[in-house]
């Protein structure tokens, strides 16, 4: 037993042994390459890094310090104003623009749609929404949720319907994922599609049951219901 522990440490020790001296041989054999592959990768470490202190973070400053008074008038209805500013404040699609790289800036994309929409400038709508970036739960369904909105305005019911099932399953709470599905339920009725429009209803009335979408859902269940036989 022990003879063969030893046998297997020495081949063990062979293997290293043998493969240090490849990566020596190697690293001699490429020393010029291997020494400027590391130097390129300490450039690009310490330019990210650079990059981050010295640009993304003043950034990130001064785009937090413009959006919060274009915030005010957003908050106050003033649509028109919290997009495109004045002489004294930027606006949310001028903060967008500038800004683009820093978390205030990605914000103001979304801030800059929902004025569009609320507006009627779909198209633009839609543009600003789809460059805003996010994962967070509540925000990033309602942004996919608006594009929506934009869409039916427009006259898209498919891309519509479309986006609104995408928002209603981006996350399961029950604040924003009923909503979606039943605007998805109106729209497929709209579109004659009265079997899907059954479906997202029952959805709502299963998995959404506490969800005020869910109190009057019958008689939207019976209406497609209805109509779908009637067909």
């Amino acid at each position: 037993m022990t003879d063969k522990k030893e046998h297997n440490e020495l081949d063990l020790d062979k293997t290293l042994a043998e493969t240090t001296h490849k990566v020596e041989n190697f690293y001699h054999k490429n020393k010029k390459q291997v020494t400027y592959a590391l130097i390129a990768l300490v450039i690009v470490i310490g330019g990210y890094i650079s990059y981050e202190k010295l640009y993304v973070a003043p950034m990130e400053e001064e785009a937090q310090k413009e959006i919060f008074r274009a915030q005010q008038y957003f908050d106050i209805d003033s649509f028109s104003l919290a997009l495109k500013g004045n002489d004294k404040f930027k606006g949310f699609e001028t903060i967008a623009e500038e800004y683009g790289a820093s978390k205030a800036g990605n914000l103001a994309h979304y801030y800059s749609g929902i004025c569009n929409l609320r507006m009627g400038q779909y198209q633009a709508a839609i543009d600003q929404l789809e460059d805003f970036k996010s994962d967070n739960k509540l925000i990033a369904p309602l942004a996919t949720g608006a594009i929506g909105d934009a869409y039916v305005e427009l006259g898209d019911l498919d891309k519509g319907a479309k986006h609104y099932m995408k928002a209603a399953k981006m996350s399961k709470n029950k604040l924003t994922a009923p909503i979606f599905y039943k605007k998805a339920g109106l729209v497929y009725e709209e579109k004659k599609e009265y079997a899907e429009a059954v479906d997202v209803y029952t959805t709502i009335k299963n998995d959404f049951k506490e969800s005020q979408e869910a109190n009057d859902i019958d008689k939207y269940i019976a209406r497609a219901t209805a109509l779908k036989e009637g067909k």
